[in-house]
């Protein structure tokens, strides 16, 4: 299977161990640094982004959507314990905002950090007009048999021009609009917390035909929990972050919470083609089938079943 829009994991440099010189010496790794949604045959939209900018490694308040950062004391905030599901570690200090008497942790970490706010129209919402190119082999070995999902043709300017649809089922190209509507989804809905889609393929090639007949047959769906918009396991999204050095050579970030259309591909395929040996097995097989159940019952002369020779 090959997407046009494939991505490639990033590769980091561990953090060394204390004691050691390094650049990554008293550095706060995060999963935002290490990790990067990864998979076969699936590709990822970006259709909207919350964005902290100049995030910088120091100490802050953790986010008071953090309820292991509530505290009333600094006693709540016991130094070098990392916050649960947070952003940093705690540095022993109850930080409140004036006269309320429930506070949050300071933290270590990269601050200031990322506030949970969502942007009511998704940022990328002209998304739904860009285009992918889904180019799908299959093999069966049996019959010495492959297929591509491109339609066999000299036309250089075919893949410029076609776009898959009811009256263009043989083109590869997909306009990501018409895949989520196809779903029975509205993709500016889907767009403004992400969903999962399915891309089905499905070759059911009769292979006494011609080669020509064989082709693929798509279906489209979703995936992801569409009943329950307003539960936690609904959408779609992941963090990742860009690092930066400013002229006296101390890093910052950039942490982007991106919202997107993840499309998975999958591909199934079936060939059949008539041969004359199995043809042959099977109804030598029935006929002696046939033959065994036709045969007469064995009449037996009572007077010969004794154990002994003589007779009554």
């Amino acid at each position: 299977m090959l997407l046009t829009t494939s991505s490639h994991p990033r590769h980091l440099t561990p953090a060394r161990k204390p004691g050691n010189e390094g650049p990554q010496e008293g550095r706060r790794m995060s999963l935002n640094s290490s990790l990067v949604p990864q998979g076969e045959n699936v590709f990822f939209v970006v259709t909207n982004l919350i964005v902290t900018p100049n995030q910088r490694q120091e100490t802050c308040a953790e986010s008071e959507s953090i309820p292991d950062a509530w505290c009333y004391t600094d006693s709540d905030c016991p130094p070098g314990e990392p916050v649960v599901a947070g952003n940093g570690v705690k540095t022993g200090r109850c930080l409140r905002v004036g006269n309320m008497q429930r506070g949050t942790c300071e933290i270590f970490a990269w601050c200031p950090v990322e506030t949970k706010s969502r942007p009511l129209k998704p940022l990328l919402g002209k998304a739904e007009d860009f285009t992918v190119y889904i180019k799908n082999f299959i093999r069966f070995p049996k019959f010495n048999f492959s297929k591509t999902n491109v339609l066999d043709t000299k036309d250089r300017a075919f893949l410029k021009s076609c776009q898959f649809g009811p009256k263009n089922p043989y083109c590869p190209i997909f306009r990501l609009g018409s895949v989520v509507s196809w779903t029975g989804s509205n993709f500016q809905e889907i767009a403004l917390q992400g969903g999962v889609i399915g891309i089905q393929i499905e070759w059911d090639c009769d292979l006494d035909k011609a080669p020509s007949e064989c082709n693929p047959h798509y279906s489209f769906s979703r995936l992801d929990n569409i009943f329950s918009e307003n539960s936690i396991s609904s959408g779609y999204n992941f963090r990742f972050a860009k690092y930066y050095r400013d002229g006296a050579g101390v890093e910052f970030r950039t942490l982007m919470k991106a919202y997107g259309i993840r499309f998975d591909v999958m591909v199934n395929g079936k060939a059949g083609k008539f041969s004359i040996i199995p043809t042959i097995i099977n109804i030598g097989s029935g006929v002696a089938l046939m033959g065994a159940v036709s045969t007469p019952p064995l009449h037996l002369n009572p007077l010969s079943t004794g154990w002994g020779g003589g007779s009554c």
